[in-house]
């Protein structure tokens, strides 16, 4: 077809090759054979079917507490933070966005859908492509009754010139409007930053929008990141500071009293926030997605959405 159309002539292996399909979304899965492929297909289908047993051993949730450094400078591993709170992880599209982690799971044998923010890529920065991978992901979630746990670290959307380039306001609107549609219930848990329109879209548009909003100890909330906020709100403050020793020690404090004001703690005493808990016991606020209280979303009759995008 490509030589007919006059387009040049290709080897067949050129013509969309795992490592292009890998890298731009196509593919969900990458595996090594058709063995592989097979059980990969299986596994996936497993999570539409319903719950399986739990399993016999209880997971030590007190790891949590120590997979989330105090000294917010310092970067973490979100993938083993997902694997210590749910069981049976199977990770989608892991070659694609890779700002975002999309993952089928179970928790005490039960199958939800898990998104996350990955710091270690643009500090957690939700950017074009990790925007439609997490709403693609929810409209799959919410197409086959799973209920969706938002695990939220991220300064916000992506921005700047180069970031706008990629339609970023059209991609990051998709986050809100299929977070609006959800008919399963998100639940979301802010392991660390909680800054800007992205957190609010992470938890499903706003952090009362989903069934519950906690935060664990390390959680901050801002409009912005608090280090930009103060040099551009106190901007004049600061220039009217002569001595540049004095200046950087009047910016550190105007910096940890936004991070006062933004901590968790203070966030949950207003109310815009449930809580702030113990990480270990973060499986008792995702067991509330699988209430009764929450509609029994699960026994919705019929066809759940006309269709799940294919991007």
């Amino acid at each position: 077809m490509i030589e007919g159309g006059g387009l040049g002539v290709f080897e067949p292996q050129d013509v969309g090759p795992i490592d292009v399909q890998w890298t731009n979304g196509v593919v969900d899965l990458r595996v090594a054979d058709d063995a592989e492929a097979v059980a990969a297909a299986k596994r996936y289908l497993s999570y539409f079917r319903g719950a399986t047993d739990p399993p016999e051993a209880e997971r030590d949730q007190s790891t949590l507490r120590r997979l989330i450094p105090t000294n917010r400078k310092r970067i973490y591993d979100v993938r083993k933070v997902i694997d210590a709170l749910v069981d049976d992880v199977f990770e989608l599209r892991r070659g694609f966005g890779h700002g975002m982690v999309t993952a089928l799971a179970r928790t005490d044998g039960r199958p939800v859908g898990v998104i996350a923010n990955d710091p270690n890529h643009l500090g957690g920065a939700i950017d074009a492509h990790a925007a439609d991978k997490a709403a693609r992901f929810m409209q799959l979630c919410d197409a086959f009754d799973l209920p969706i746990l938002s695990l939220c670290d991220t300064p916000g959307f992506m921005v700047g010139p180069p970031a706008e380039r990629t339609a970023t306001v059209r991609h990051f609107a998709r986050m809100f409007v299929t977070g609006a549609n959800l008919e399963v219930p998100i639940g979301t848990i802010v392991l660390r930053k909680g800054y800007g329109l992205g957190a609010q879209a992470m938890a499903g548009g706003g952090f009362k929008a989903g069934l519950f909003c906690v935060g664990w100890p390390t959680s901050e909330f801002g409009g912005m990141g608090l280090e930009g906020a103060v040099r551009l709100g106190m901007r004049r403050e600061l220039e009217a500071v002569e001595d540049p020793e004095e200046r950087e020690r009047a910016y550190e404090a105007m910096v940890a009293a936004a991070y006062e004001r933004g901590g968790g703690i203070n966030m949950a005493s207003y109310g815009e926030i449930d809580d702030v808990i113990d990480p270990a016991d973060s499986r008792r606020w995702i067991d509330t997605l699988f209430s009764e209280d929450t509609g029994r979303w699960w026994t919705r009759p019929g066809k759940k959405r006309p269709f799940v995008d294919a991007w």
